[in-house]
């Protein structure tokens, strides 16, 4: 019988150095993004209340005996609904049932259709983990804050006084189209996707390896991939939980790849709006296609006494910066100690 295993290779120097030339193929750009999060539901107001260091995190009652869980932030699509369509599937003759019920019904069909009618690809996530089952999981895990008393203040990445991280729902969208495409139907253009990669620690079911080589292979794949050099990258928005182990591995990476650099500015969008799971990267990808859009990058809030393992100086502060971005990661990591990459940068 054969057993299947992942195995996390430590990445070699010359990694970092074996850059592709620049691609020939089509270049991909970014023409639409949508948010619904708890601090906005469309694009734009969303920024802004981040530019403004708005946190969304508030206590959500009813859910779970506050005393027994963590700060989570408040919905932002809605309250629970519990449907019985399954059941009512069984009493229905599949002879009666439309054949294209199944593929109609598949959470990758509308994009789908989108790619093959009109050329154009719906890139995203969603998630809603703010249920009885979903809170339960985490609350034992002990991976949730516990600052009840002080909602808006319990994300806090990189911050030593940090408690572990606030539970978070809402859904990101970016629309991609070939460049051609887009020019030839005069759509507006908000950032260049330039591409990405992601790798597998194989190490640990909730923690990063403890070098964090895992990551630093992602974003040294990302960059080879793209033929981008790490000089180019000026912002980062980083996957930065408010876990003690998760910020330091992935800073950690960060130096390991583009220490040095004097231009580096990196942030979190989860402090102000929380872990969303499965929406998180879509969500934090909107968020910096639109810092490139604007010029502006968000702070992080209640950064108030920066870790002594971190470097404060490479971490934007509690107020927004204006910055000419030339070439922007956004990193994006999940149990099981798997990671992904990608980079945006301005059209030209």
């Amino acid at each position: 019988m054969f057993k299947w295993v992942a195995v996390a290779v430590q990445p070699e120097k010359e990694v970092a150095l074996m850059k592709k030339p620049l691609t020939k193929h089509r270049r991909v750009v970014v023409t639409g993004v949508g948010v619904v999060t708890s601090i906005g539901q469309d694009a734009d107001t969303f920024y802004n209340n981040l530019l403004n260091g708005v946190s969304g995190i508030n206590q959500v009652m009813g859910v779970l005996d506050k005393t027994r869980c963590g700060v989570i932030i408040g919905s932002a699509l809605g309250g629970m609904k519990v449907f019985n369509d399954g059941v009512e599937a069984l009493r229905v003759s599949y002879k009666k049932m439309n054949p294209f019920c199944v593929p109609f019904a598949t959470t990758n069909v509308g994009s789908a259709i989108l790619a093959m009618d009109l050329d154009l690809m719906l890139c995203g996530g969603s998630d809603a983990a703010i249920i009885p089952i979903g809170l339960g999981g985490f609350v034992a895990c002990r991976t949730l804050s516990h600052r009840n008393d002080d909602p808006t203040k319990a994300s806090r990445p990189w911050d030593s006084d940090r408690d572990g991280f606030v539970l978070g729902e809402g859904a990101g969208i970016l629309l991609l189209e070939e460049l051609e495409h887009a020019k030839r139907r005069g759509a507006q253009i908000y950032a260049e996707f330039l591409g990405g990669s992601c790798t597998c620690d194989a190490y640990h079911m909730t923690e990063p390896h403890p070098d964090g080589m895992g990551i630093s292979l992602c974003i040294e794949q990302a960059l080879a991939q793209t033929g981008v050099f790490k000089e180019d990258i000026n912002y980062i928005n980083a996957h930065a939980t408010s876990t003690q182990t998760g910020d330091l591995r992935e800073f950690q990476a960060l130096v390991r790849c583009f220490g040095g650099n004097p231009e580096l500015r990196v942030n979190s969008t989860k402090s102000m709006i929380g872990h969303l799971l499965g929406a998180a990267g879509a969500v934090e990808a909107v968020a910096t296609v639109k810092a490139i859009q604007t010029g502006w990058i968000h702070p992080n809030i209640n950064l108030e006494n920066p870790d002594k393992a971190v470097d404060k100086h490479v971490l934007v502060g509690a107020k927004k910066e204006r910055m000419d971005i030339k070439v922007a990661l956004s990193n994006s990591f999940g149990f099981g100690g798997h990671n992904s990459s990608i980079l945006f940068a301005p059209y030209k």
